[in-house]
């Protein structure tokens, strides 16, 4: 499935998470800097970038240029994840 066809699954994730943070806005504004803001940190960037350079590498030979859509959507999902604060206690 090599191709712009292969694009669309990306197309679809990126678009339900643009219009799951802008539902999430208009609710409470505000809330997505808040939201979003852990995944500008360093070890979340770091984590970021680790995971979009693994997906890219391991993609490349199999699905070429549409591995690169799929590194920047895991990466950008990974810092998000790890630069979300923990609740611990």
């Amino acid at each position: 499935m090599n191709g712009a066809g292969s694009l669309l699954p990306v197309v679809i994730v990126v678009a339900a998470l643009v219009i799951r943070t802008a539902i999430g806005e208009l609710r409470r504004p505000g809330s997505t800097r808040r939201q979003w803001a852990g995944a500008t940190g360093g070890p979340a960037v770091a984590a970021g970038v680790v995971a979009a350079v693994a997906v890219a590498a391991t993609g490349w030979p199999q699905a070429g240029a549409t591995a690169l859509a799929w590194a920047v959507l895991v990466g950008a999902l990974v810092a998000f994840l790890v630069g979300q604060p923990t609740n611990r206690r």
